[in-house]
């Protein structure tokens, strides 16, 4: 599927894997709405919105830049509204806005948890429901993605709250493919199969730069999957890198942060050994 003339709606866009993918949809010819809470610099983290709509429109596209906090539906019903004023239509949703809090249970406040579900599964649960309608009365399909991982039974302790989350938006996406499939509108999951150069990784302490791909792999894998039919691929629940050599890419070394090394792939119950490890470290 061409991208020049279709809309993108990009939660948590300001920065990180985002605002990559904004930008390289822009570069690819979309339209993109970029939403997130920081419309201001920030003292400790990089970017705002207006940055990632100033880069797109850099590479000859349009762009609005729209503060959200996605955990309010009636700001999420809103967004499509003035994407669909501005734009007159919506083609492709980037479910990319995440929260975090990677402790044990018993260190997991009510307001720690609320948060991860709020702005994980609420979020693109109800952002998803308001653009697949504005997509059905168009009548013409589009693409919902999720950022999260492969379903996976496993425990994982040190992170329960956060995987019931993540895991929460890839049933979202399983189910949404089912009712929306005769709609044309693609619903599938997308997971990093490294850790990924971001605030997460970075803030959390998790690896070096030996260990961490760039947020490019996370964005060509996500091209890669609003570029085709919508027919062809919904339901999935993908992996950037899988989902790239089933594409055709046998090259992954320059989405390498260090260029001498290649990170390991980390398994989504990875993350959890390493968290519950350091949790019972840090008790003793």
């Amino acid at each position: 599927m061409d991208l020049k003339g279709r809309v993108a709606i990009v939660t948590g866009a300001s920065r990180g894997i985002g605002r990559r993918i904004a930008i390289d949809l822009a570069a690819a010819g979309a339209d993109v709405v970029v939403a997130a809470k920081t419309d201001r610099p920030h003292p400790k983290l990089p970017g705002t919105i207006h940055e990632t709509a100033a880069e797109i429109e850099r590479r000859g596209a349009r762009a609005l830049p729209v503060k959200v906090d996605v955990r309010e539906a009636e700001a999420l019903e809103d967004l499509v509204r003035r994407t669909l004023d501005a734009f007159g239509r919506v083609d492709i949703v980037i479910n990319n806005a995440g929260a975090l809090w990677w402790q044990p249970v018993l260190d997991t406040p009510a307001r720690r948890f609320d948060l991860m579900i709020g702005v994980n599964v609420r979020a693109a649960f109800l952002l998803s429901r308001a653009a697949a309608a504005a997509m059905i009365d168009a009548g013409h399909g589009g693409h919902i993605v999720m950022m999260s991982p492969p379903l996976d039974t496993r425990p994982h302790p040190g992170v329960v709250g956060y995987t019931i989350s993540k895991f929460g938006m890839t049933m979202a996406a399983i189910g949404m493919a089912e009712e929306f499939r005769s709609h044309r509108i693609a619903v599938n999951s997308l997971w990093p199969a490294t850790m990924i150069e971001s605030q997460a990784t970075i803030g959390w302490g998790l690896g070096d730069r030996r260990q961490w791909r760039r947020p490019e792999i996370v964005s060509d894998a996500t091209l890669a999957l609003v570029r085709r039919d919508p027919a062809e691929v919904t339901g999935r629940q993908l992996i950037d890198e899988d989902f790239l050599r089933e594409c055709g890419v046998t090259d992954f070394s320059r989405y390498r942060c260090d260029p001498d090394h290649e990170p390991p792939r980390i398994p989504f119950s990875a993350l959890s050994e390493t968290v519950w490890r350091r949790a019972r470290k840090d008790r003793t």
